[in-house]
C-alpha cells in the first residue's frame, strides 16, 4: 500500500491508464467518462495552479461544495502539494462556514458557486486570514466586485487549472516530486463534525489514517475493475470521503449523482452502477416511495406485492437461519439453527422465485440490472428497511464508524451478510466493549464501545482538552456507542451512551430503539423519545404527511388544512394506535419503555435546524426548539 492518497492515485493512473475514473454530467445531463491518465493529468495542473496561488506544504484550505467531479480532482490535488483540505456542504450555513474556515486559518478556500461565495464573503470580518477563493461554477462581474470590495481575490476553477498548465509546462516534474516528499502521518483533512452535541470540532485526518481501512476493502466486497459506483451523499462527510478513496484504489470509477429521488433514479438507469453508498434514510426513502407507487395501484397488484414481500422476509430469515448469517452472542448451535431453517427455507424458495419473476426483478431493473450491493452507513439502519432490501434480493451491508476514525470501524461482509449487526471489525484494528469503570466485557454483553487503530484521527484541531476526553494516551478512542460483540468478530450496536435518557425511577433507557420501532409505522416519518428526569417517557413525532392525509380522505375526516387536522382525535387515536402497538412487551420492551404521551409536529426536522449534516436528530437542539411543547407533555 502508497504512503500517501496521491501515490495511491499516482499508481493507479499508471497501472490503468485507460479504465475510468469518474463519470460527470455535462450541461446537457449527459455522463461524460474521464480516465484515470486524465484524471491524473488533472489533478497535477490543478496542484500546479494551487502552486501558483500560493498553496503551500502545511497550509489549511476550504472545500465548500457538494459532490462533483472537481471536488475529488482538488482535493487529491491540495494533498499533492503537501496541503490539507476543510470540507463542508452546501447546506451548511453562512455562520457554520466563517467559524469553520476561520477557525482552521484558511487562507485560500473554493467554493462551488455564487451561493456559496456569498456566504464567504458575507463574514469576510470572521475570516480575516482569507486571501483567495475560487469557485467550481462560473464567476459573473456582480460576484467578482464584491470579492474585489472585501478584499478577496476571486478566480473561477478553469482559471486555476490554466495557471497550473503553464507552470507544469516549465516544470513538468514538480507536481510528482511534490508528492514523493508526502509521508503517511501527513495531515490530510480537518472534518469539523455537525455539532450534534453542541460547538462542531475539527476532526484532523492523515493519508494514513484513510489508508488503513482499504486493505479490508478484498474481504468485505468483491469489487471489479472498471465496476460504477454511483456518489449521491455530501462528500465533505468522512462516509463518503472514503468512497471517494475506495473507487479508485478498486480501480473502478465514480459516477456523481445526487440523493433526490427524480435525479438518482433516472442516473441509476443512465449509468447502471454495481454499488452505492449511502445513509439509512436515503434507503429509507426508496423503500417508501416503493410503497407508494404500489399503494396508489391498489387492488390485486398491492396484495400481491404485500403476499411476496412477506415471503420474502420469512425466506430471508430461513435462508440466514441454514448459512449461519444470524449473529451469535451466546454460543447459537449453527447445526441446529440449519436444521430448523433448511425445511421452510425450501419450501419458501419456489414462491420466493416467483416473487422475483412478478415483483422484485422489476424494482431491481430500476437500480440499472447490474447492482452488486449497497453499503449503509451514517446511522442505524431500520430492520423494516433492511429485511425489505434483503427480500427483494438488494444487498445492503451496513458498516459502522466514525468521522473520528476516519471513519471505518466495521463493515458487514458480501460474502456473510449478518443483519442485526454492523459487521466484522476491520483489519488490524481493536475494539473491545467496557462497562461505567471501563473493565473490558465479556462477549455478548453491553457496554461502551472502545476503538483502536490506524484509522483514528489525530486528535481535534485546537483542542487538546477534548482530544483528551475521548483518545487515551494509549491509542483507545472512547465512540460513545453502546453496543456488543458476538462470537464472530462483529458488533451491534444498541444506542448511544450520552443518549441515555434516565428516569426518576433510576431506570436507564435507549431511546435509539425506540425511535426505530415508532418509524416502522407508515404514520411516522419522525420522532425523537423525551423524558430525562421524568417519571415516564414521551415523544415529538413528525408524521408522514401523504399517509395521513390519505387516511383522513379514506376515513372522511373533515381537511382544513394539515396543522389542524393533526389536532383532530381520529389523527391522534392513529398515531396513539400505532405507537401502542409497536413499543409493546409484545415486542421486547419493558414497561417503563413505553410511549404514554406524543405531541404532532407538522414541520418536519430539517438539515441544520434539528437534523444534522448526517440527517441525525440534534436531541440538543430539539429540546431547545419545541421546549413548550416538550414540557407540555410532562404537565
Amino acid at each position: 500500500m502508497e504512503r500517501t492518497l496521491p501515490l495511491m492515485i499516482r499508481a493507479r493512473a499508471q497501472a490503468v491508464p485507460d479504465v475510468i475514473a469518474q463519470y460527470s454530467k455535462d450541461k446537457s445531463g449527459v455522463f461524460r467518462p474521464t480516465t484515470f491518465s486524465a484524471f491524473y493529468d488533472e489533478i497535477r495542473d490543478s496542484a500546479a495552479g494551487f502552486l501558483e496561488l500560493g498553496v503551500k506544504r502545511g497550509d489549511h484550505v476550504g472545500i465548500i461544495s457538494d459532490n462533483r467531479k472537481e471536488w475529488l480532482v482538488s482535493d487529491i490535488a491540495l494533498l499533492s502539494i503537501g496541503a490539507a483540505d476543510v470540507p463542508r456542504g452546501c447546506d451548511s450555513t453562512d455562520r457554520e462556514i466563517a467559524y469553520i474556515l476561520g477557525f482552521s486559518d484558511c487562507r485560500v478556500s473554493i467554493a462551488e458557486n455564487r451561493r456559496q461565495a456569498e456566504k464567504i464573503l458575507g463574514k469576510k470580518a470572521e475570516m480575516p486570514l482569507l486571501e483567495t477563493l475560487v469557485l467550481y461554477d462560473p464567476s459573473d462581474d456582480a460576484i467578482r466586485a464584491e470579492a474585489k470590495a472585501k478584499g478577496v481575490r476571486l478566480l473561477d476553477f478553469p482559471e486555476v487549472v490554466e495557471m497550473g498548465k503553464k507552470r507544469r509546462a516549465g516544470a513538468p516534474d514538480e507536481i510528482d516530486a511534490e508528492m514523493d516528499k508526502g509521508q503517511r502521518e501527513d495531515l490530510a483533512t480537518i472534518i469539523f463534525t455537525s455539532g450534534t452535541t453542541g460547538e462542531p470540532k475539527g476532526v484532523m485526518l492523515s493519508h494514513g489514517n484513510f489508508l488503513h481501512q482499504l486493505p479490508s476493502l478484498p474481504l468485505i466486497a468483491d469489487i471489479k475493475k472498471g465496476d460504477v459506483w454511483l456518489s449521491v451523499l455530501p462528500v465533505w462527510h468522512s462516509f463518503e470521503r472514503i468512497m471517494q478513496y475506495v473507487a479508485p484504489e478498486r480501480c473502478s470509477g465514480i459516477a456523481y449523482s445526487k440523493p433526490i429521488g427524480s435525479v438518482m433514479l433516472p442516473d441509476f438507469a443512465a449509468i447502471r452502477p454495481q454499488w452505492m453508498a449511502s445513509v439509512p434514510r436515503i434507503w429509507e426513502s426508496v423503500r417508501d416511495g416503493i410503497y407508494r407507487n404500489i399503494k396508489q395501484q391498489g387492488g390485486v397488484k398491492k396484495r400481491l406485492f404485500d403476499f411476496f414481500v412477506g415471503i420474502g422476509i420469512a425466506h430471508t430469515s430461513m435462508r440466514n437461519l441454514v448459512f449461519g448469517l444470524v449473529p451469535d452472542f451466546h454460543g447459537r448451535n449453527r447445526l441446529l439453527d440449519a436444521v430448523l431453517g433448511a425445511v421452510p427455507w425450501l419450501f419458501l424458495s419456489p414462491f420466493k422465485a416467483l416473487g422475483d419473476l412478478l415483483v422484485f426483478g422489476k424494482i431491481r431493473e430500476k437500480l440499472g440490472g447490474r447492482f452488486q450491493a449497497g453499503i449503509s452507513g451514517g446511522g442505524a439502519l431500520p430492520s423494516q428497511v433492511d429485511g425489505f432490501f434483503g427480500a427483494v434480493g438488494i444487498l445492503l451491508l451496513e458498516g459502522y464508524g466514525l468521522t473520528e476514525t476516519a471513519p471505518v470501524i466495521a463493515v458487514r461482509r458480501q460474502s456473510e451478510p449478518r443483519p442485526g449487526c454492523v459487521g466484522h471489525i476491520i483489519e488490524n484494528t481493536e475494539v473491545k466493549v467496557v462497562d461505567d469503570a471501563g473493565s473490558a466485557l465479556p462477549v455478548g454483553q453491553k457496554g461502551v464501545i472502545m476503538v483502536r487503530g490506524g484509522q483514528v484521527m489525530q486528535g481535534y484541531y485546537k483542542k487538546p482538552e477534548a482530544t483528551a476526553k475521548v483518545l487515551s494516551a494509549d491509542g483507545w478512542l472512547n465512540t460513545g456507542d453502546l453496543g456488543m460483540l458476538t462470537r464472530d468478530g462483529e458488533i451491534k450496536i444498541t444506542g448511544r451512551a450520552k443518549d441515555t435518557i434516565v428516569l426518576r425511577g433510576g431506570e436507564n433507557v435507549e431511546p435509539a430503539p425506540i425511535e426505530e420501532k415508532m418509524r416502522e409505522s407508515e404514520y411516522v416519518s419522525q420522532c425523537m423519545v423525551v423524558g430525562q428526569d421524568q417519571k415516564y417517557l414521551a415523544a415529538l413525532i413528525v408524521p408522514s404527511q401523504d399517509a395521513v392525509m390519505s387516511f383522513a380522505k379514506d376515513s372522511e375526516i373533515p381537511i382544513l388544512d394539515y396543522e389542524s387536522l393533526l389536532q383532530q382525535p381520529e389523527i391522534n387515536e392513529l398515531i396513539a394506535d400505532q405507537v401502542m402497538a409497536l413499543v409493546s412487551p409484545q415486542n421486547g420492551f419493558k414497561p417503563f419503555e413505553r410511549v404514554f404521551k406524543f405531541r404532532l409536529l407538522a414541520k418536519p426536522f430539517e438539515v441544520g435546524v434539528e437534523l444534522s449534516h448526517k440527517q441525525e436528530v440534534m436531541r440538543h437542539k430539539v429540546v431547545e426548539i419545541y421546549a413548550k411543547e416538550t414540557a407540555a407533555l410532562f404537565a
